[in-house]
């Protein structure tokens, strides 16, 4: 049901449709969609709609009015009310302020249980590319934990839905990451995990809730990037590439890990493109 709605946001949906893809009835695909994503199937495709409608609206010069028919609005005034009591604005006054918004990504259907007990260290053996990056002074707008040190710590704190605040940041320099920050960026009864995205010196717009803007110097990245592997697979993908990367010597490239100077951090992992992760590190004194 989940993919069938993101495949065609852009038409008409209805229940009944969702159960036949589902191959149930539709009150039983009501049932198991609002016990596993925890909102009502309506409710996710407004949101996911209103959501998509936002990025046309910050991105693009189309006039509101088509936005409205092309996400299956009715009218106009129809999408601003649905938008603005949704956001807390009008889809107008967000086109002129762009401001960082929640919105709903599509929904990643994990069950735990099951991914216990199948779980094992993966078979991928696939090469690892390695690549030092430039990163410049810049600015990271981040939502602290309180003691996590991991991805599933930090949604237990803080909640799975900090990433679309960080995608809704037009100003931002590449996509959002999970980081595990040095001690100096750290203050007293915060996380050393957390989620930002990273913008330029000059970014200087208001802070959502619950989030800050910190400085971050410039440093050089030695980003890996694992081979592609199957969604599902994301956990052990990961595991993978660390017990690899225990192992791993920078100095054959002339370099050392420099863990105090910047954060490591961590792409959100996309099986089509494999794992990817960067270290922070330095050049190597060659006297």
């Amino acid at each position: 049901m989940l993919d069938y709605i993101d495949g065609h946001i852009c038409e008409p949906i209805t229940l009944y449709r969702l159960a036949q893809i589902a191959g149930y009835s539709p009150w039983h695909s009501d049932r198991i969609f609002r016990e596993l994503v925890g909102i009502t199937p309506f409710d996710y495709i407004r949101a996911r709609r209103l959501s998509k409608a936002a990025l046309v609206l910050r991105d693009q010069k189309t006039k509101i009015v088509d936005v409205a028919f092309d996400f299956v609005f009715d009218s106009h005034e129809g999408f601003t009310k649905a938008f603005t009591r949704h956001f807390g604005f009008s889809p107008r006054t967000y086109r002129q302020n762009t401001p960082p918004i929640q919105l709903m990504m599509p929904y990643q259907l994990y069950l735990p249980e099951k991914a216990q007990e199948e779980k094992k260290m993966s078979t991928n053996e696939g090469t690892i590319f390695v690549q030092v990056v430039e990163r410049p002074v810049r600015k990271i707008l981040l939502r602290r934990g309180i003691k996590a040190t991991d991805y599933f710590e930090f949604c237990d704190e803080v909640g799975c839905d900090i990433w679309g605040v960080l995608v809704s940041v037009k100003e931002a320099l590449y996509e959002p990451v999970g980081m595990w920050l040095p001690p100096k960026m750290i203050p007293a009864g915060t996380s050393q995990y957390v989620q930002g995205v990273e913008l330029p010196l000059d970014y200087n717009k208001p802070c959502p809730e619950g989030y800050e803007l910190i400085t971050a110097d410039a440093c050089k990245m030695m980003v890996f990037q694992g081979p592609p592997y199957d969604d599902a697979n994301f956990e052990n993908e990961i595991l993978n590439i660390w017990e690899r990367l225990k192992v791993f010597d920078p100095s054959i490239y002339g370099f050392e890990w420099a863990d105090d100077d910047a954060p490591r951090f961590q792409l959100a992992p996309e099986g089509y493109r494999g794992y990817i992760e960067a270290r922070p590190v330095r050049e190597m004194n060659k006297s």
